[in-house]
Protein backbone atom coordinates (compact mmCIF):
# COMPACT_ATOMS: atom_id res chain seq x y z
CA UNK A 1 0.00 0.00 0.00
CA UNK A 2 1.41 3.48 -0.64
CA UNK A 3 1.70 5.82 1.80
CA UNK A 4 2.33 8.60 0.02
CA UNK A 5 -1.88 9.42 -0.07
CA UNK A 6 -3.80 9.59 -2.91
CA UNK A 7 -3.04 11.99 -5.67
CA UNK A 8 -6.35 13.91 -5.72
CA UNK A 9 -9.09 15.37 -3.44
CA UNK A 10 -11.82 12.86 -3.05
CA UNK A 11 -15.64 13.78 -1.95
CA UNK A 12 -16.59 13.54 1.47
CA UNK A 13 -19.66 10.85 2.08
CA UNK A 14 -22.43 12.80 2.49
CA UNK A 15 -23.50 10.58 5.80
CA UNK A 16 -19.91 12.00 6.94
CA UNK A 17 -20.70 15.63 5.86
CA UNK A 18 -24.00 15.78 8.24
CA UNK A 19 -21.70 14.24 10.97
CA UNK A 20 -19.75 17.80 10.51
CA UNK A 21 -22.40 19.87 10.56
CA UNK A 22 -24.07 18.21 13.70
CA UNK A 23 -20.97 18.84 15.60
CA UNK A 24 -20.82 22.14 14.86
CA UNK A 25 -24.42 22.83 15.48
CA UNK A 26 -23.62 20.89 18.91
CA UNK A 27 -20.60 23.16 19.38
CA UNK A 28 -23.09 26.74 18.78
CA UNK A 29 -25.78 24.95 21.31
CA UNK A 30 -22.99 24.25 23.68
CA UNK A 31 -21.95 27.65 23.94
CA UNK A 32 -25.77 29.35 23.72
CA UNK A 33 -26.29 30.59 27.69
CA UNK A 34 -22.84 29.74 28.26
CA UNK A 35 -22.17 29.27 32.29
CA UNK A 36 -18.70 29.52 32.08
CA UNK A 37 -18.24 32.23 29.38
CA UNK A 38 -14.69 33.26 30.28
CA UNK A 39 -13.18 29.19 30.16
CA UNK A 40 -15.45 28.29 26.95
CA UNK A 41 -12.55 29.12 24.31
CA UNK A 42 -9.98 26.91 26.15
CA UNK A 43 -12.53 23.72 26.42
CA UNK A 44 -14.27 24.59 22.55
CA UNK A 45 -11.64 26.11 20.18
CA UNK A 46 -9.67 23.14 19.57
CA UNK A 47 -12.69 21.30 18.19
CA UNK A 48 -13.34 24.55 16.07
CA UNK A 49 -10.18 23.94 14.84
CA UNK A 50 -10.79 20.23 13.70
CA UNK A 51 -13.92 20.88 12.77
CA UNK A 52 -13.24 23.56 9.97
CA UNK A 53 -10.05 21.22 9.11
CA UNK A 54 -12.11 17.64 8.69
CA UNK A 55 -13.86 18.12 5.30
CA UNK A 56 -10.05 18.80 3.62
CA UNK A 57 -8.71 16.18 6.20
CA UNK A 58 -11.36 13.34 4.96
CA UNK A 59 -10.98 14.26 1.02
CA UNK A 60 -7.25 13.87 1.23
CA UNK A 61 -7.14 11.43 3.36
CA UNK A 62 -10.52 9.40 3.63
CA UNK A 63 -11.48 7.53 6.17
CA UNK A 64 -14.38 4.76 6.73
CA UNK A 65 -17.94 5.73 8.16
CA UNK A 66 -17.46 4.04 10.97
CA UNK A 67 -14.57 5.44 12.22
CA UNK A 68 -15.57 8.76 11.48
CA UNK A 69 -18.47 7.96 12.91
CA UNK A 70 -16.48 7.16 16.63
CA UNK A 71 -14.21 10.20 16.52
CA UNK A 72 -17.89 11.79 16.33
CA UNK A 73 -19.13 10.47 19.32
CA UNK A 74 -16.16 11.19 21.20
CA UNK A 75 -15.83 15.15 20.05
CA UNK A 76 -19.49 15.24 20.58
CA UNK A 77 -18.73 14.19 24.34
CA UNK A 78 -16.43 16.36 24.28
CA UNK A 79 -18.67 19.43 23.74
CA UNK A 80 -21.30 18.70 26.06
CA UNK A 81 -18.22 18.10 29.02
CA UNK A 82 -16.89 21.24 27.47
CA UNK A 83 -20.39 23.36 27.97
CA UNK A 84 -20.05 23.03 32.12
CA UNK A 85 -15.70 22.76 31.92
CA UNK A 86 -16.00 19.16 33.11
CA UNK A 87 -16.26 18.96 36.35
CA UNK A 88 -20.26 20.44 36.36
CA UNK A 89 -21.59 18.22 33.91
CA UNK A 90 -25.18 18.25 35.81
CA UNK A 91 -25.74 14.29 35.36
CA UNK A 92 -26.65 13.76 38.54
CA UNK A 93 -29.58 16.17 38.21
CA UNK A 94 -30.39 14.85 34.85
CA UNK A 95 -30.64 10.87 36.37
CA UNK A 96 -32.63 12.74 39.33
CA UNK A 97 -35.08 14.09 37.10
CA UNK A 98 -35.31 10.72 34.72
CA UNK A 99 -35.27 7.99 37.61
CA UNK A 100 -35.68 9.90 41.00
CA UNK A 101 -32.20 8.76 42.20
CA UNK A 102 -28.59 9.96 41.27
CA UNK A 103 -25.58 8.74 39.93
CA UNK A 104 -23.24 9.33 42.43
CA UNK A 105 -25.32 8.30 45.79
CA UNK A 106 -25.22 4.80 45.35
CA UNK A 107 -21.55 4.56 43.71
CA UNK A 108 -20.47 6.46 46.52
CA UNK A 109 -18.80 9.09 43.89
CA UNK A 110 -17.77 12.60 45.85
CA UNK A 111 -16.75 14.19 42.54
CA UNK A 112 -17.72 14.74 38.90
CA UNK A 113 -16.53 11.75 37.29
CA UNK A 114 -17.61 12.97 34.08
CA UNK A 115 -14.04 13.93 32.85
CA UNK A 116 -12.78 10.16 33.33
CA UNK A 117 -15.90 9.19 31.13
CA UNK A 118 -14.09 11.29 28.41
CA UNK A 119 -10.87 9.68 29.07
CA UNK A 120 -12.43 6.65 28.93
CA UNK A 121 -14.56 7.59 25.75
CA UNK A 122 -10.81 8.81 24.25
CA UNK A 123 -9.29 5.44 24.40
CA UNK A 124 -12.21 3.11 23.31
CA UNK A 125 -13.16 5.18 20.24
CA UNK A 126 -9.82 6.72 18.91
CA UNK A 127 -7.85 3.65 18.60
CA UNK A 128 -9.45 2.00 15.89
CA UNK A 129 -9.50 5.36 13.61
CA UNK A 130 -5.78 5.71 14.73
CA UNK A 131 -5.29 1.86 13.13
CA UNK A 132 -7.38 2.63 10.02
CA UNK A 133 -4.99 5.47 9.42
CA UNK A 134 -1.85 3.49 10.21
CA UNK A 135 -3.22 0.87 7.26
CA UNK A 136 -4.88 2.34 5.22
CA UNK A 137 -2.31 5.37 4.87
CA UNK A 138 1.06 4.45 6.33
CA UNK A 139 1.25 0.91 4.84
CA UNK A 140 1.83 -0.65 8.39
CA UNK A 141 0.21 -4.25 9.04
CA UNK A 142 -2.93 -4.35 10.58
CA UNK A 143 -1.94 -6.18 13.78
CA UNK A 144 1.57 -3.76 14.70
CA UNK A 145 -1.00 -0.85 13.40
CA UNK A 146 -3.44 -2.13 16.49
CA UNK A 147 -0.05 -2.32 18.54
CA UNK A 148 0.68 1.37 17.84
CA UNK A 149 -2.58 2.79 18.03
CA UNK A 150 -2.62 1.41 21.76
CA UNK A 151 0.41 2.89 22.52
CA UNK A 152 -0.28 6.53 20.53
CA UNK A 153 -3.44 6.44 23.25
CA UNK A 154 -1.08 6.52 25.51
CA UNK A 155 1.78 9.00 24.32
CA UNK A 156 -1.54 11.33 23.48
CA UNK A 157 -2.94 10.82 27.43
CA UNK A 158 0.87 11.79 28.89
CA UNK A 159 1.30 14.74 26.75
CA UNK A 160 -2.52 15.58 27.58
CA UNK A 161 -1.39 15.59 31.37
CA UNK A 162 1.71 17.40 30.71
CA UNK A 163 0.32 20.24 28.83
CA UNK A 164 -2.29 20.76 31.63
CA UNK A 165 0.40 20.38 34.42
CA UNK A 166 1.78 23.56 32.01
CA UNK A 167 -1.51 25.56 31.86
CA UNK A 168 -1.08 25.45 35.70
CA UNK A 169 2.15 27.24 35.58
CA UNK A 170 1.34 29.95 33.39
CA UNK A 171 -2.40 30.41 34.02
CA UNK A 172 -3.63 32.01 36.96
CA UNK A 173 -4.70 29.55 39.64
CA UNK A 174 -8.47 29.61 39.12
CA UNK A 175 -8.40 29.31 35.81
CA UNK A 176 -6.10 26.32 35.59
CA UNK A 177 -7.81 24.29 38.22
CA UNK A 178 -11.00 24.92 36.26
CA UNK A 179 -9.56 23.55 33.17
CA UNK A 180 -7.69 20.94 34.52
CA UNK A 181 -10.95 19.61 36.62
CA UNK A 182 -8.67 17.84 39.09
CA UNK A 183 -10.92 18.50 41.92
CA UNK A 184 -8.77 17.88 44.92
CA UNK A 185 -7.56 14.07 43.04
CA UNK A 186 -3.81 14.62 43.64
CA UNK A 187 -3.59 11.40 41.61
CA UNK A 188 -5.66 12.59 38.72
CA UNK A 189 -3.61 12.52 35.79
CA UNK A 190 -2.09 9.12 36.81
CA UNK A 191 -6.16 7.92 36.45
CA UNK A 192 -7.38 9.56 33.50
CA UNK A 193 -4.58 8.03 31.30
CA UNK A 194 -5.27 4.16 33.26
CA UNK A 195 -9.02 4.57 31.93
CA UNK A 196 -7.55 6.08 28.44
CA UNK A 197 -5.46 2.72 28.17
CA UNK A 198 -8.16 0.78 29.41
CA UNK A 199 -10.89 2.21 27.11
CA UNK A 200 -7.99 1.51 24.44
CA UNK A 201 -7.82 -2.61 25.56
CA UNK A 202 -10.96 -3.01 24.94
CA UNK A 203 -11.50 -1.60 21.47
CA UNK A 204 -8.27 -3.64 21.23
CA UNK A 205 -9.88 -6.70 22.32
CA UNK A 206 -13.01 -6.09 20.09
CA UNK A 207 -10.92 -5.88 16.78
CA UNK A 208 -9.37 -8.59 17.92
CA UNK A 209 -12.53 -10.64 18.60
CA UNK A 210 -14.32 -9.45 14.86
CA UNK A 211 -10.96 -10.06 13.10
CA UNK A 212 -11.38 -13.89 14.91
CA UNK A 213 -14.60 -13.73 13.65
CA UNK A 214 -13.99 -12.71 9.93
CA UNK A 215 -11.36 -16.12 9.71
Amino acid sequence: MNGGGPSRLRSVPAIQRWMIGLLAAAVVAANIDQPYPELAPLQHVPTVLLILAAPWMLRRWPLSTPSVAALWLFLLAHTLGGRYIYSYVPYDLWARELTGETVSGPLGWSRNHYDRLIHLLFGALCTLPVREVLVRWNGVRPRLALFTAFAFVGLVSALYEIFEWLLTVVAAGQTADYYNGQQGDNWDAQKDMALAQLGSLAAVAWAAFAAGRRS
